[in-house]
């Protein structure tokens, strides 16, 4: 290359030599400082070789870059003027500069000699993309957006074979090349070298990269928590603020009250009472009342409230139960008669215990909400198999309790429907007993009419039983959604079986191996894992502990088969291998050794020979155990077992957990696989929710909303036979116009006498 031909950025040598001096000695000083800078960027250049030369460089980095144009033919020599002015926009270059040409042309030299075709490609490449600008008339030089530096001119015509110059090479990779830099857009824009295999329209590539996932796996616990905290944990505060210790001690003086009251009536049946002491005794018992009322006396306000919200409830009827006690003490004191107090404060009493159930239930509802850490939900699915509907657990919402809890259910609703009906019967039987016998036997003939037509126990009816079976399902973190829930837990259903219900992760283990046969303990080891592996179920992590264990080598079962009578079959390396339970190999015809009487126990048979025995101690679970006792109990309840373990059969689960199976079903494999893959369709409401693992929470929901509302109809069925009845001796009486019946006592003892049955109905829930 002749010096007098290398060109800077427009300028001739002979007029850089004139600026700064001999050209050699300029080049010699900038020499090592453009070294320095090659040695930094030579990671890079190793980064762009292995690219492979991609792509052409683009618009937007040719300014950047601010590469200069290189045109087809020599240009015109410049005017003077042009070359002042250029002279002043490129005052005194910095020495790297001229080291970059210095050295390029070196590099230039090289590849003329190594690569002449290359080089030849690379020119033309330059000569059509290249054009000669004009010098801007302006001193001030327009600077790039990205350049960190005043950009130099662009205008720098010269011939490919004489002038080569690039930029910063540190700059322009920078620019060009962003190479392991996370964008905003997430894309990656690989920087464009010349390459003799690039074409000449080749656009710039972008490799999109996906955004990347972010994994929060707490992010449900907090969105849980915060609903938790928003609904059931801010109402359990409320109620605990209330308390229930108030109530208590309502109800312990109402029953203080009513054993005094219950003596003195005694006293009075039996004679005992002497005329002079007769006016005190009417005082004690109105005075006994008045007790009863004040501790009742909420009751009775919410009864009146409910009449402003357009229902009627026994607390309404007990309200008026008070007012017709109180025109009845009137009469009384006039005819020294002895009200009828112990009654009426056994029915306050009973409303207190009624009050004390339902905040207790709340109460116990919340705590069990804002403890959990986990939120599934029991929701019952049409057409599950054979037309029949089941139960399936799913995800469940903290909004499907709290939306639902308080609704009023339909077995209260009745019992506010009879109490407003026995109102009217009362009403009517004392407008006869008024028209035949007078004013004052209609107020006594009313006020009692009111105490027989609901029975004390008529108040906990509804809300013991269900204070009863929320203590226990309280134990196993479940809920049940109100009564739409307890309604859809009714009815004949089907309740799926998986594995993990009937043996829970770690219930079942390896208890010892014993290998018969010619086949070495490792090849039936990895024989039997296999078969467990394309089965799956709860043993399959135990065999692929035992084979990781003796570092076996992992096979291909094929064809696999599902015989349905405890075992399964397949092919491994073309040899044939049944594994199962002692009596399926006996029914498949092996010939089983003397000695070999292991029930609990998975038996492999290779090529038709006895290979392996495999020991594998199921353990029962206290809550498996118990809650496939209470669905096996109830016989609108059909199991359907969809386990993979071919262990699981009807004779296994009969001795290993002591149930009934004649109500379970047990489908093919292809079915356990269809029902096991069924989804729940979206927007079904959910019916029960549970905050822990296992069968027992969800087993005990529904045989407890069961029972719930067979206690529920039982206790309707008693005591409204025990109103009626009520009602009828009372008209008879009121006709007759007979009262001597009408004693305290007597009315007490009728009220203990359907006591007894109303109680031991509410009991019910405890039999699950």
């Amino acid at each position: 290359m002749n010096e007098k031909d290398l060109e800077f950025e427009g300028l001739s040598l002979e007029e850089i030599m004139k600026e700064f001096g001999s050209s050699e000695e300029v080049l010699d000083s900038a020499e090592e400082t453009l070294s320095a800078q090659l040695e930094d960027t030579g990671d890079l250049l190793k980064v762009i070789g292995e690219i492979g030369r991609m792509e052409e460089p683009s618009e937007e980095t040719e300014k950047a870059e601010e590469a200069p144009a290189q045109p087809a033919e020599e240009p015109e020599p410049a005017e003077e003027s042009e070359l002042a002015e250029e002279s002043e926009l490129a005052e005194e270059p910095e020495p790297e500069e001229l080291g970059d040409t210095r050295d390029l042309t070196k590099d230039l030299e090289q590849l003329r000699e190594s690569e002449p075709e290359e080089l030849e490609q690379l020119r033309e490449s330059e000569q059509k993309e290249s054009a000669p600008e004009e010098a801007e008339e302006s001193e001030e030089t327009e600077v790039p957006e990205e350049a960190e530096e005043p950009a130099e001119p662009e205008e720098a015509p010269a011939s490919l074979e004489d002038t080569v110059r690039l930029d910063n090479l540190a700059e322009v990779s920078g620019e060009k090349v962003a190479y392991g830099k996370a964008m905003d857009d997430a894309t990656a824009r690989i920087g464009s070298i010349w390459d003799e295999e690039a074409d000449e329209d080749e656009d710039s590539v972008e490799i999109k990269f996906p955004a990347p996932i972010v994994f929060r796996p707490k992010q449900r616990l907090r969105d849980l928590k915060r609903d938790l905290i928003a609904g059931p944990e801010k109402r359990y505060y409320e109620l605990a603020e209330l308390g229930v210790g108030k109530l208590q001690v309502a109800m312990l003086v109402c029953m203080v009250v009513v054993l005094l009251s219950a003596g003195a009536g005694v006293l009075y049946s039996a004679g005992l009472v002497p005329e002079n002491r007769m006016r005190l005794m009417v005082f004690s018992q109105i005075l006994a009342m008045l007790i009863g009322a004040l501790m009742g006396s909420q009751q009775m306000i919410d009864g009146v409230c409910d009449l402003f919200r357009g229902r009627f409830s026994l607390n309404t009827m007990l309200a008026i139960t008070f007012a017709a006690g109180c025109a009845d003490a009137y009469f009384c004191l006039q005819e020294l008669r002895v009200p009828i107090c112990a009654a009426f404060t056994l029915e306050v009493a009973m409303a207190l215990w009624a009050a004390y159930h339902r905040r207790t239930t709340e109460m116990g509802q919340m705590d069990t909400m804002r403890k959990a850490v986990r939120l599934d939900s029991v929701v019952k699915v049409e057409d599950y198999l054979d037309g029949k509907s089941a139960y399936l657990r799913g995800e469940g919402q903290v909004a499907d309790f709290m939306e639902r809890f308080d609704e009023i259910p339909r077995p209260e609703r009745i019992q506010n429907t009879f109490g407003a009906i026995a109102l009217l019967v009362s009403i009517a039987v004392a407008v006869l007993a008024g028209v035949m016998h007078g004013i004052s036997m209609a107020v006594q003939i009313f006020s009692t009419t009111l105490l027989v037509a609901v029975p004390a126990s008529f108040f906990v009816s509804i809300t013991r039983p269900m204070a009863a079976l929320e203590r226990r399902l309280h134990r196993l973190g479940t809920v049940l959604c109100g009564w739409s829930g307890i309604k859809g837990l009714g009815g004949k259903a089907l309740f799926p079986l998986s594995d993990s219900d009937l043996f829970p992760a770690g219930s079942g283990k390896m208890n010892g191996v014993k290998f018969y046969g010619s086949r070495t303990p490792e090849t039936v080891i990895a024989y039997a894992a296999a078969m467990m592996r394309a089965n799956g179920g709860g043993l399959e992590p135990a065999f692929d502990q035992l084979l990781t264990s003796r570092n076996g080598v992992r096979f291909e079962a094929k064809n696999l088969q599902f015989y349905g009578n405890g075992g399964i079959g397949g092919e491994i390396c073309d040899e044939p291998v049944l594994m199962g339970s002692l009596d399926f190999l006996k029914d498949m015809g092996l010939e089983i050794p003397e000695g070999v009487l292991m029930k609990q126990a998975v038996y492999v048979a290779i090529d038709g020979e006895l290979s392996g025995l495999f020991a594998i101690a199921y353990s029962r679970m206290k809550y498996t155990a118990s809650g496939l006792a209470t669905l096996c109990g109830n016989r609108k309840l059909n199991l359907a077992v969809i386990a993979r373990d071919f262990m699981v059969t009807g004779p296994f689960l009969k001795e290993k957990f002591g149930v009934r199976t004649r109500r379970m079903l047990f489908p093919d494999r292809q079915v356990r696989e269809e029902l096991a893959g069924k989804q729940i369709p979206e927007g079904t409401p959910a019916l029960a929710l549970t905050t822990q693992e296992g069968l027992a929470p969800a087993a005990y929901a529904i045989t407890g909303a069961r029972a719930l509302r067979t206690s529920w109809k039982l206790g309707l069925v008693i005591h409204i036979i025990g109103g009626v009845l009520g009602m009828l001796i009372m008209a008879a009486l009121a006709y007759l116009g007979s009262t001597e019946l009408l004693t305290p006592l007597n009315v007490l003892l009728y009220q203990l006498l359907w006591m007894v049955p109303g109680v031991l109905a509410t009991l019910w829930p405890g039999t699950i």
